[in-house]
Formats: structure tokens, C-alpha cells, sequence
């Protein structure tokens, strides 16, 4: 996993393991987010942050056992304001564990998670499903963030578009004015590359996204061999893309943000 460094003053990204730790928070009028996503119904050792962003794949095959435990694991967290969404393993209907007694067809996982959120929203935990959210930091600043679990279609799974006429009408619902976006998939040519080296990013969401002049940070998953960061030139900006994924490295992303 590796990280680029902005020559922005306004944000910082950095790598934490437990050979190398992030650096300490900077301060007040800034905000840390700590990015992860695919810990299928893992348990992992988190740095502190203001703000914990989850890019999907919360579960193995989308068994209600495994959801409870990540969504109990992520509840247990410290950190003020957590943020998930869901990706293409968190449903596979029609396939049965020998170990679980229960899978979520796609419409109980959609209520499960609909009915959990709403109930530990007080407690900083919020689920997105191709929706928006404003929330506050501890700093007081009001970020925009918007998220979605689609991803193209590849073998079974969940949330999945097969044709660029799908994925644009699900892009095109990201408002202008998203400050951060979370996806599962990652956009064409952006940390997306596979071990045999093919890009199989979303180029309609590569598209959509040079027309998000406000986004400021782009966190997904998806592809676990990938996973890093990197700092873009957008209009004027910076522009901080995490492949937050977990399962391959002990490295976890690190994000500060000048509110």
C-alpha cells in the first residue's frame, strides 16, 4: 500500500500500522478521517479519528451473523461519527453457509441496515444507500457526503449495474455540491487495478466525478490489491482518493482535512 503526499496545506494523508503510527491529530479546524472498507465481518485495530468512513463489503456473503458483528464492532468504536456503506458481498441470495442458519435476501439486508441505522443515528453511526448525508464534525464544521454500494457487475453479489445506462442514472444522483464521496467501486484508473494488472474501475463514475469541482475526498474499495491513496490536481483543489481496502495490508489510510 502506498500514499502519495499533497503539496496542499489544507490536507495531509497519511499511512498508520502498528510499525508506524499516524502522526498526532493536528488540531483545532482540522477534521481526521480514518478510511477503511472490505473487513468482511473482520475486527481490526483502528487509529482514532473525528470521523470513521466504512466503504463496504461489511460482511463475507451477507449473512445476518456476520452484519451483527461488524455493525456491533463498528458501534464499539470511539470515534464520534462513523459512516458505512454496503458493497456486492453484503447480499448473495440463494446462497446458504453450512455454519449460518440465516442470509439476508437483498430486501432484509436493505431493512436490517435501514432499521439498525436508524436506531444508533444518536450514537454517530449512519448507513448510506445512494444517498446524502450532512453531518458535524467535533470541530463544528458541517461536511457533505454522499454514499452508494454499486459497482459493475461480476458474478453474483449485490447492488451491481451491468450497463453504463444503469451506472448513470445512479451517479448522476450524487449531488454538485459533495464534499466527500464514498463508493465501493473505484472509478477507471484510480487505485483499481487488479494482480494481473486490468484496470476494472467505473468509467461512468470516472466521468461523473470530474464534474464534482467540491469533492475533496473519494474513499472505496473493492479491489483489496490496490488499496492506497493518492493526491489529485481537481479545479484548483486537492482531491484525496483512498482504496481503503483492508484485507491484503496492516496499513490503515489516514485523512486530514482543513475544515
Amino acid at each position: 500500500m502506498q500514499a502519495t503526499s499533497p503539496t496542499d496545506t489544507r490536507v495531509s494523508v497519511h499511512l498508520h500500522s502498528p510499525q508506524k503510527e499516524a502522526p498526532p491529530h493536528p488540531g483545532a479546524g482540522w477534521t481526521r478521517f480514518v478510511c477503511i472498507s472490505d473487513t468482511h465481518s473482520g475486527i481490526f485495530r483502528l487509529p482514532y479519528g473525528d470521523v470513521l468512513l466504512h466503504a463496504g463489503d461489511l460482511s463475507s456473503y451477507g449473512a445476518l451473523p456476520q452484519l451483527t458483528r461488524t455493525v456491533d464492532w463498528l458501534k464499539s468504536l470511539k470515534h464520534p461519527v462513523k459512516i458505512m456503506i454496503a458493497g456486492n458481498h453484503d447480499v448473495k441470495v440463494g446462497y446458504i453457509p453450512t455454519d449460518c442458519a440465516v442470509v439476508l435476501t437483498s430486501f432484509q439486508l436493505i431493512q436490517y441496515a435501514r432499521t439498525t441505522v436508524r436506531s444508533l443515528a444518536s450514537a454517530g453511526l449512519y448507513y448510506l444507500e445512494h444517498e446524502p448525508l450532512h453531518f458535524t464534525a467535533p470541530s463544528g464544521r458541517v461536511w457533505k457526503v454522499y454514499g452508494s454500494p454499486a459497482v459493475p457487475v461480476h458474478l453474483d453479489g449485490a447492488f451491481q449495474y451491468a450497463s453504463s445506462t444503469e451506472a448513470k442514472a445512479i451517479y448522476q444522483r450524487i449531488p454538485e455540491d459533495t464534499e466527500i464521496l464514498i463508493t465501493h467501486t473505484p472509478p477507471y484508473r484510480t487505485l483499481d487495478k487488479t494482480r494481473k494488472g486490468k484496470h476494472v474501475g467505473c468509467q461512468v463514475l470516472a466521468s461523473r466525478l470530474k464534474k464534482l469541482t467540491h469533492c475533496r475526498l473519494h474513499v472505496f474499495g473493492h479491489i483489496h490489491e490496490d488499496a492506497g491513496a493518492r493526491v489529485d490536481g481537481v479545479e484548483g483543489m486537492h482531491r484525496v482518493s483512498v482504496n481503503a481496502a483492508v484485507p491484503l495490508s496492516d496499513n490503515i489510510v489516514v485523512v486530514d482535512m482543513r475544515d
